[in-house]
This record gives structure tokens, sequence and C-alpha cells, in this order.
């Protein structure tokens, strides 16, 4: 986390370079254990964009003045910004369409900034009252909706049934889609899942302990239900892969042999596919579609918030609230007077 952001600031600094960096460096041994791939990974890219957008600039990024934070906030929500150039780290992509960012990422970016000046001990520029006006005035004009995930519901089941092959890539992949929407799983939850989590009941269907989620960091775990259709399709792909031990989700090669488990970001690819392959457009199918499909499907078949939240493992109702709008409209008050009618 400090590479980038120690490089360029400047030594007539109350707290020089290598105290910064020395304190940086202290918290990221820390953190280590205590943060989530997914949390270390969105702060090296928050403070890479910001780092970059400062270094345009000429301003300094660690301790960033209010002022800057306040500025790079109204930039990247309302005029816009470049992409970050992948193949030369730290920059942005020349020539590159400015983009504005969503108001769930300028709320990530302000998240990311406050950590990073925790860090290393200094004070927190995101607190001050310049910074909240810059965010509150860019959430105005953006919105704050945020764009859903397409879902992928039920019938997408029935479909994919009709085109897919007994071959060991799609046994997976149906696997794979059964077991998320049966969890309402996130990526990570899913890839996580050993063999030794799973354990079969009677009557065909089954359970999964999960074992860590975003809301459960402490690892604690939840036991989840697999429904008969879904084990069914595990053992399908267990039977094809020789799998008897250890991640249920690999990657195979063309000969069929057993890889290393998948990664998160391969789960949205899969999705994609099989989207693709009943004639689906794929635009905004992303590794939450089975998450988001399931919530649905839940709430049109009349499921309250609070067993929603207890299925996909959410500590607020917001999220699943707002996926299941639709289908909670349809069996809102209105709804229910032209049904009567």
């Amino acid at each position: 986390m400090s590479n980038q952001l120690v490089t360029t600031t400047a030594a007539a600094l109350p707290v020089d370079p290598a105290t910064i960096e020395a304190r940086l460096n202290d918290y990221a041994r820390w953190a280590d254990r205590a943060m989530s791939e997914n949390t270390k990974r969105a702060v090296k890219a928050d403070t890479a964009v910001f780092s970059a957008w400062c270094s345009e600039r000429d301003l300094n990024p660690l301790p960033a003045d209010p002022e800057t934070v306040a500025s790079f906030i109204e930039d990247a929500g309302i005029v816009g910004i470049p992409a970050m150039d992948k193949a030369n780290p730290g920059q942005f992509i020349q020539d590159g369409q400015n983009v504005r960012r969503s108001a769930a990422t300028l709320n990530r970016y302000i998240a990311s900034l406050a950590r990073i000046h925790r860090a290393a001990d200094l004070p927190d520029p995101t607190k001050t009252e310049r910074v909240k006006l810059a965010l509150k005035g860019a959430r105005r004009t953006i919105g704050t909706r945020q764009r859903q995930a397409a879902p992928l519901n039920a019938n997408v089941l029935d479909k994919l049934g009709m085109v897919l092959s007994d071959s060991l890539g799609d046994l997976r992949d149906i696997a794979l889609l059964r077991t998320a929407r049966d969890l309402l799983a996130r990526r990570s939850e899913l890839v996580a899942i050993d063999l030794e989590d799973i354990e079969e009941a009677e009557d065909g269907s089954g359970t999964v302990l999960i074992k860590r989620s975003k809301t459960d960091q402490t690892g604690q775990g939840s036991t989840q239900y697999l429904a008969e259709p879904s084990m069914k399709a595990l053992r399908a792909y267990f039977d094809a892969a020789e799998i008897t031990e250890g991640a249920i989700f690999r990657r195979h090669n063309r000969w069929g042999g057993k890889g290393k488990r998948l990664d998160a970001g391969s789960v949205a690819d899969i999705f994609k596919r099989l989207a693709g392959l009943i004639g689906l457009s794929t635009a905004d199918i992303s590794g939450h579609s089975a998450r988001v499909g399931m919530c649905q499907d839940l709430t049109a078949a009349g499921a309250d918030l609070p067993a929603l939240m207890q299925a996909g493992r959410w500590k607020s109702a917001a999220m699943p609230a707002r996926y299941g709008e639709r289908q909670a409209a349809a069996r809102g008050a209105v709804a229910k007077f032209y049904n009567q009618a």
C-alpha cells in the first residue's frame, strides 16, 4: 500500500517520507491477516488512482490536503477521470476518455483514503466539511442508485438444460451456477468451498458450510441449503472430474486434468458464457448475477426480508430489498387491488 504514495511525499512536510513509509509498512504487516483480500485490493487500486491524479497536478497524495481530496472527488464524480493504464501501473490511459465514477466508487475512494491516512498516523482529510460537501455535490450530480447486475433467474436453468452437454466444462459450470443460486453466494464464498464443507441428506438435498464471508470476517461460518437438483449437478461434476477432496470448483485442462482452485474473477466469465449460450445479453452479467436472480425468485415466491437476509447473509435489508424491488412491487397493495378486481 505504500510504494506509490510515499515516493511523491514532499520532504518539507512535518512528517518525513521515511517515517510515513515505516508506518505504512508496519500497518501492512498488522493488517495482512485482519483485512480481506478484497479490501486490500480495493485500497491498493484506489490509492493508485488518487496518486496518479495527484501526480498529474503536482499535488501531494500523502498527507493529502482536504482541498486536494475534494477536487479529486469532484473530478472523479462530476468531470470524470481516465481509466488506469494496466500496461503502465500508476498512470492513466493517455488520450483516454474521461469516465465519471459512480457514487459507490466515490464512497470507496473516501474510505480507502481515510484508511491510508490512519495507517500512516496522519490527519484524515476526508472528515473535513470541504470534502463532505464535495462528496454530497457529486452524489447529487450523478445520483446514488447503483447499476444492478443482470439476474440469472430460475428460467435460465431450464434453457441451459437444453443446450449444455456432458462435457467436463459444462458439468462444472452448471454445478457452479446452481450452487451459486442456492447459496446466494458471493464469488469469494463460492470458490472457497471444499468437498469437506458439503454434507448430503437422505432425501438427496445437502448443506454447505460457508466458512467465511464478507459479513463474517471472523469466520464463525454459516450453514446453507442446497436443493436436490444442485446436489445432483455437483455429484455429476465430481464424478467426471474425479474430485474426492479439497476445492470443488477448479480449472481443468483440455484433457480433463484437475487444476488449481478457481479464482473469484473466473465466476463472472463463467456466468457470461452460460448466459451467451441461451442468447442473453452478457453486458450486465457479473459475479453477482446468480445472487440477484435467486433473490428475485425468492421475493416473487413470497419470501420476506428477514428470510432473504438470512439466505444471502446480509446484515442490512437494503440490498435484498433493492434486488427484489420489482418482484415486491408486483405483490404490493396496488397489484393486489387490480388482481382482485
